[in-house]
């Protein structure tokens, strides 16, 4: 039986040396990793953590952030990744939703202890890992919870794993998601559920021992768990990506030559960055052989001139919900012409099956377009403390009843196509209907990338009483008005499809975890025509 953590160890056992994280200027072994964080789920259990109960993680990307989550895991408990760049009030709402009472932060992070608790977190404890001499920041803790204070790194004398009867049906973490009501929504996963993805991804895409991974994604993020999973598997290294390093292309590229990155899983937006910005030409980043992306579509030009650009690489899409981790991919063979729409998600990955579903429950034939349905092995749990949203979205499967197990509603609208890959047609929640056409916003986004001019774009509905009444276009663009988008745009959709305004950006607004801010850009919208209207 396999366990996240124990992936660690089979790769210490293998080569205890080997390199597992590297974090800018430090670095650690597997075997160092192994002992560390044995030391951290030592603890952990000190601190009373129990099989079963969930421990917060409120670090940036680090070598102890690391250490903490198999620290966290090696104590038979779930990690709940606490996005140091939220709210106070939202990190507060997320830790009294699942309960985490302990939770592993840092010196740094000292500033948002009080408030954090001031809004209801139920900390009763919390171990900074990177302490040294904190007595100033221990003033900032209200005097109810306690602190511990570990140099997690401080040396690697032996210690050896507690015993937890931990199985891989038991939790390993938990991912908070925006949801629909405002609410974050806690997704379960396993170690079942990860390792069966994480396996996956390292043999088709051929990781070894000697590939240095890069790490872009925040650890609230389902694509962090390719990096730190996938890579452990075979023995490889992390290389953590700082968070300054990814805002800034040229520091991107000279980050991934610089390490010798030779897979890069990363979001659509940050490889358009790249491409734009980083004044890439043909022979750069010869370390890099595979490049992964997904999260949202890649525009098929800055898909082209990438693939022209690093022609030694290999590129797949890989697609997938928080709730199924990666259920599909696509390998792309050659590059696509710019002009093409965006690129397949392609086929179910091993021990996934998927089905394209009508309105009325029936299975839709090759070329008529369904909700996309996942059964299988990375299909998780569902939603912590939320039966009535888990039983909404993870239902009986209507196909093949006498299985028993559950498959998940996507919400995502697809097409199968002739050869058996899917075309991604757009989200069922993402279609808005005005003068009794229904109208795909994705539609009109894929019109305006093929612009030269625009960089990046997202469409967003402002509706009133149900009734939508504008469209806006938020247009990244050099040397283009909306006049001419709107020219352009009338080539590809019909009329009733354009924009009724056309907003400009610097750059659009991100999520934490790199996606386009489209909850926000909509606020803005409707803010905007809120003020217009008085």
């Amino acid at each position: 039986m396999q366990l996240l953590h124990t992936l660690v160890q089979g790769a210490a056992e293998r080569d205890q040396d080997r390199t597992a994280l590297v974090d800018r200027d430090r670095s650690i072994t597997y075997g160092e990793l192994e002992t560390a964080a044995n030391r951290v789920s030592a603890l952990l259990a000190d601190c009373g953590v129990r099989r079963g109960d969930r421990v917060g993680i409120h670090l940036d990307k680090s070598l102890e952030a690391v250490t903490g989550i198999y620290g966290i895991m090696k104590a038979g408990a779930a990690y709940v990744p606490l996005d140091p760049t939220s709210p106070a009030g939202r990190v507060a709402t997320i830790a009294q939703d699942c309960d985490i009472q302990v939770s592993i932060t840092g010196v740094e992070m000292a500033p948002r202890w009080h408030d954090i608790v001031k809004h209801g977190a139920p900390f009763r404890e919390l171990v900074v890992l990177n302490g040294h001499d904190t007595s100033a920041e221990l003033e900032q803790v209200p005097p109810q919870v306690a602190v511990r204070t570990a140099d997690a790194l401080g040396g690697f004398e032996g210690s050896a794993p507690i015993e937890t009867r931990t199985i891989d049906r038991d939790l390993a973490f938990i991912l908070y998601t925006s949801g629909s009501t405002g609410r974050p929504k806690g997704v379960m996963v396993s170690h079942q559920n990860c390792i069966a993805f994480a396996t996956w991804a390292a043999a088709e895409f051929g990781l070894g021992p000697h590939d240095h991974v890069s790490q872009f994604a925040p650890l609230l993020f389902d694509l962090s768990t390719f990096d730190l999973y996938a890579t452990a598997s075979v023995g490889a290294s992390v290389h953590l990506v700082p968070h300054q390093t990814a805002m800034f292309p040229t520091h991107t590229r000279r980050f991934l030559e610089d390490q010798a990155i030779s897979v890069m899983y990363a979001v659509p937006s940050l490889l358009t960055m790249l491409i734009e910005r980083a004044g890439l030409e043909q022979g750069d980043l010869p370390d890099l052989r595979t490049v992964l992306f997904a999260g949202e579509v890649l525009p098929t030009k800055h898909l082209a001139r990438l693939m022209r650009t690093l022609p030694h690489a290999a590129f797949a899409n890989l697609y997938g919900p928080t709730e199924t981790n990666v259920c599909t991919y696509y390998v792309v063979e050659t590059p696509p012409e710019p002009d093409d729409p965006p690129v397949s998600i392609g086929r179910a990955i091993a021990n996934d099956e998927t089905y394209v579903v009508t309105d009325d429950g029936t299975l839709a034939p090759p070329g008529e377009t369904g909700e996309l349905y996942v059964r299988g092995a990375t299909v998780m749990q569902g939603y912590w403390g939320d039966p009535e949203r888990t039983a909404a979205s993870f239902i009986p499967n209507p196909f093949l009843p006498e299985l028993g197990d559950p498959v998940y509603r996507t919400g995502d609208l697809v097409v199968e196509e002739p050869d058996g890959n899917y075309t991604l047609v757009g989200r069922r929640d993402n279609q808005v209907k005005r003068r009794g056409y229904r109208i795909e916003l994705g539609e009109i986004e894929i019109a305006l990338l093929a612009h030269p001019a625009v960089r990046e774009c997202a469409v967003t509905a402002v509706s009133s009483e149900g009734v939508t009444e504008r469209i806006v276009a938020h247009v990244v663009a050099d040397g283009v008005d909306g006049v001419e988008l709107t020219h352009f745009c009338l080539e590809r959709v019909p009329r009733y499809m354009l924009p009724d305004e056309t907003n400009f950006w610097p750059s659009l607004p991100k999520t934490a975890t790199g996606k386009i801010d489209r909850f926000g850009l909509a606020s803005a919208s409707t803010s905007k025509d809120h003020h217009d209207d008085h």
